[in-house]
C-alpha cells in the first residue's frame, strides 16, 4: 500500500511540474507578429501625409495636390479634387467633417464636409508648411520652412504667427495639452512650450540629424524620429532627450532614415521609413522589433485611429494596411 502511494505521489507531481512548465511556455511565448497588407491606392503620387478618424474613414495626400480618401478602411480609395497642384505634406481632421491639408507654397486647404470638397485659407506666409495639430476644437499649430509657427484659437478661421527663434525648416509638431507642446525640425532643432505656444525654448538633442516627426505616449513620453536612423526619447514632456538611435548591425551599410512615429498607448509604438522599414515596439521602445514590409519604396506617413489598426502610405501611391492583433 506505501509504495502504490508514493507511486501515485510521484505521477501527480510529474503532472504538476508538467502543467508548469506548460503554463510557463505558453506565457514566454513571442506574441504574434503584425499583419501588414497592399492597398490598392489608385495613385502613382508620392504620399506624405496620411490622416485616419477611424478604422473606415481616412485620407492621404501627397505630391500633385493629391487628395485620397476612404470610407471602407482602405479597400477602396478615391480622388477628391484638392484645388491645387502644389505637393501637399499633411492632413489632419478634427472629426469626420472638418479638416485641413497644407503643403508648398504657404498652401493651406479646409474642408468641411469629409474632405469632398476643399476651400483656400489664406495665411501669412510663402513658406513651405509640413505638420499640423490641434489640441482643441480652437486651438491648433502649423510648422514648416524657415521656422514658421502659425497658430489659431478660432479652429482654424485665422492664423498668427509665432516666434520659434530659429531659421531651420520644422517638420512636425504634437501637442499633449493646451500648455505644452514639442516642435522637431533640421539640424537636430527641437523646440518646447509650456505656455501655449506664447514662447517656444530650444532643447539641446547633441544631434545635427534633420528630424522629421515627434510623437508622445502620454504627456511625459515622446519619441523623435529622423535621418540616418536618428532615434531620440523624453521621459519628462521634452526637456531632456535620450539618444536611442539602433544600432547598424554586421549587414547594414548606411542607417535607414526614420520618418514617422506614433503610440498607440504607453508600451505599443510604431516607426516606418526609408525603403519600407516597419518597425514596431511591445515595450515602450526598450526593443524595436523589425516587421516584413510588402514594400521597398520609402513610408512617409503613418496613422493608427486605433491599437489594432493601422495604415501607412509612401513613394508611388503605396499604402499599407497594419494590424496589430491587439485590441
Amino acid at each position: 500500500m506505501r509504495r502504490r502511494t508514493l507511486h501515485i505521489l510521484a505521477v501527480a507531481s510529474w503532472l504538476l511540474i508538467a502543467l508548469l512548465c506548460a503554463g510557463t511556455a505558453e506565457a514566454a511565448s513571442p506574441e504574434i507578429r503584425a499583419t501588414v497588407a497592399m492597398q490598392k491606392s489608385g495613385s502613382e503620387a508620392t504620399l506624405l501625409g496620411m490622416f485616419f478618424h477611424d478604422p473606415q474613414l481616412g485620407w492621404a495626400v501627397g505630391s500633385g495636390g493629391t487628395i485620397l480618401k476612404t470610407t471602407d478602411g482602405g479597400r477602396k480609395w478615391k480622388k477628391v479634387s484638392s484645388g491645387t497642384s502644389s505637393l501637399l505634406t499633411a492632413v489632419y481632421f478634427r472629426d469626420a467633417r472638418r479638416g485641413w491639408v497644407v503643403g508648398a507654397n504657404g498652401t493651406v486647404r479646409t474642408s468641411q464636409d469629409g474632405g469632398e470638397t476643399w476651400n483656400v485659407t489664406v495665411v501669412s506666409t510663402q513658406a513651405p508648411l509640413y505638420g499640423i495639430a490641434f489640441v482643441s476644437p480652437l486651438r491648433g499649430w502649423m510648422v514648416g520652412g524657415s521656422g514658421t509657427i502659425l497658430h489659431t484659437t478660432d479652429g482654424g478661421e485665422n492664423w498668427t504667427d509665432q516666434t520659434s527663434g530659429t531659421s531651420a525648416a520644422l517638420h512636425s509638431i504634437a501637442v499633449t495639452n493646451e500648455q505644452h507642446g514639442t516642435i522637431v525640425g533640421a539640424l537636430g532643432t527641437i523646440l518646447t512650450t509650456t505656455d501655449g505656444g506664447a514662447t517656444w525654448t530650444p532643447q539641446a538633442s547633441q544631434s545635427s540629424a534633420t528630424f522629421f516627426d515627434v510623437a508622445y505616449a502620454d504627456e511625459a513620453n515622446g519619441w523623435v524620429v529622423g535621418n540616418a536612423g536618428a532615434l531620440f526619447q523624453t521621459t519628462d514632456g521634452g526637456t531632456n532627450w535620450i539618444d536611442r538611435t539602433l544600432p547598424c548591425g554586421r549587414t547594414c551599410n548606411k542607417l535607414t532614415d526614420l520618418i514617422r512615429v506614433r503610440f498607440t498607448d504607453a508600451q505599443q509604438g510604431w516607426i516606418v521609413g526609408e525603403h519600407g522599414q516597419i518597425l514596431r515596439t511591445n515595450d515602450a521602445g526598450y526593443n524595436w522589433i523589425e516587421e516584413t514590409s510588402p514594400v521597398k519604396r520609402s513610408l512617409m506617413a503613418l496613422s493608427f485611429p486605433r491599437a489594432s489598426a493601422g495604415w501607412a502610405a509612401g513613394e508611388g501611391g503605396t499604402i499599407i494596411a497594419i494590424s496589430s492583433g491587439r485590441k
